[in-house]
């Protein structure tokens, strides 16, 4: 699982004109599931962006959490996270999980937030999004599942 991360002000996403998932302060999740998705990578991933420290405390240090400061993650599938662009002009999507797969791990990715405590709001699976969003500082993170099985 592939997952770049945001810090937000705000972020909204619209299908045809119509807001379909909105949060204010917190994170935009961009989330690209791989063809050989594994439970475990999922759950780390999830349990990663909740507990990322990159909100200010009161000595002005990235010390608090998306829970810390009342905040909400916005999760939005991605799955051209998986593009290859190695070879010619045009983006191979070979490790892209096939979009039943790929439903099925987002939304337990998304479940999993939830389930640590976290309003989560999304897009809308294979659709066509518009994201809208106020980046806050801006800080941007970019986590793999590969990094937690390379080690150190």
């Amino acid at each position: 699982m592939r997952v770049l991360v945001q810090r937000v002000a705000s972020a909204r996403v619209e299908v045809d004109g119509t807001v379909v998932g909105a949060i204010g302060t917190g994170l935009l999740a961009l989330v690209g599931v791989a063809v050989d998705e594994r439970g475990a990578d999922v759950e780390w991933c999830a349990d990663k962006v909740v507990g990322l420290r990159i909100f200010r405390d009161a000595e002005d240090h990235l010390n608090r959490s998306v829970a810390d400061v009342g905040g909400a993650i916005l999760s939005v599938s991605q799955f051209t996270l998986y593009g290859d662009v190695g070879r010619g002009r045009r983006p191979a999507f070979t490790e892209a999980a096939p979009p039943d797969v790929a439903e099925r791990w987002w939304q337990h990715f998304n479940d999993r937030m939830r389930g640590a405590g976290t309003t989560v709001a999304t897009g809308r699976f294979r659709a066509n999004m518009a994201v809208h969003l106020v980046n806050d500082g801006p800080v941007t993170l970019w986590i793999d599942s590969a990094a937690r099985r390379r080690g150190p």
